[in-house]
């Protein structure tokens, strides 16, 4: 079962905006090939960082609402929220070494 949780217009504000920890979302689609570079990293993080940091994923194609509203122009891209506002931007496959260097600074 996925640690990382999916997100989409409807639940974005109750998962993302209102959480009490520090969130990663990452931003992806089905046919993006970096994206599924990333999908195991991201995985790992969210299994590692449980109770710590919350983890969810966005499918642009489902939600270019959301994507739009964030400027998102290539993905993966990952966005670290801290009490309902962005405080990182991260673009491209990252090792899981940045990843949770950036992390870690929110946490």
């Amino acid at each position: 079962m996925s640690a990382a949780i999916i997100v989409n217009q409807g639940n974005f504000e109750a998962e993302v905006l209102k959480s009490d920890l520090p969130v990663l979302v990452d931003f992806w689609a089905e046919w993006c090939g970096p994206c599924k570079m990333l999908l195991p990293i991201v995985e790992e993080i969210a299994n590692e960082l449980a109770g710590k940091v919350k983890v969810c994923k966005i499918n642009v194609d489902d939600s270019a609402d959301l994507a739009g509203k964030y400027d998102v122009m290539s993905i993966p891209t990952l966005y670290i929220f801290k009490g309902g506002k962005p405080v990182d931007q991260m673009v491209g496959a990252l090792p899981k070494g940045k990843l949770l260097e950036k992390l870690k600074a929110h946490i």
